[in-house]
């Protein structure tokens, strides 16, 4: 992959956000959530599109009171390990940053261990588990794990 272009989404990007969700995901998310995200205040959609345009990753981060919430993240299976979920996180963290948002929250299946060996790099760690929340193949459950990155570096302990 050349050249990966970083933009905030909005409606009228709706149709590929959705295809991307069911290229990438096993259980992606619905059209009218993927909707009530971009329309969303309190809600920011990234998306990386690679070449020719094509978008190739996305993700969404809510703005919570203290905290900051990735809610999604998605890369097309075709170019994983090439960097796109970095930079989409690298572009969130500052994002919550910018908010003043004291941490930055998610969860990731306890099978997704390339998922965790990235967020633990870019400084996440596990706060605890969801024992049998996801749906998993034949009908079984898997964990979650929850994680989260402090935002605050300077004022830990402050209050």
């Amino acid at each position: 992959m050349t050249e990966l272009r970083l933009s905030r989404l909005t409606p009228g990007d709706i149709d590929e956000l959705a295809e991307l969700e069911r290229l990438g995901q096993p259980h992606p998310w619905r059209e009218a959530w993927l909707s009530e995200a971009l329309d969303d205040g309190h809600a920011e959609c990234w998306g990386v599109h690679g070449e020719g345009g094509a978008l190739v990753g996305h993700a969404i981060l809510y703005r919570l009171p203290f905290e900051a919430e990735l809610q999604a993240i998605t890369v097309d299976p075709r170019v994983r390990r090439r960097g796109v979920a970095r930079q989409l996180l690298e572009r969130l963290i500052a994002r919550a940053e910018a908010w003043g948002s004291e941490r930055m929250l998610l969860e990731v299946r306890g099978t997704n261990h390339g998922a965790q060996a990235l967020y633990r790099s870019m400084g996440f760690v596990v706060d605890g588990r969801r024992a049998n929340y996801y749906p998993a193949k034949a009908g079984r459950r898997e964990d979650a794990l929850l994680m989260s990155r402090n935002l605050m570096v300077g004022n830990a302990g402050s209050g």
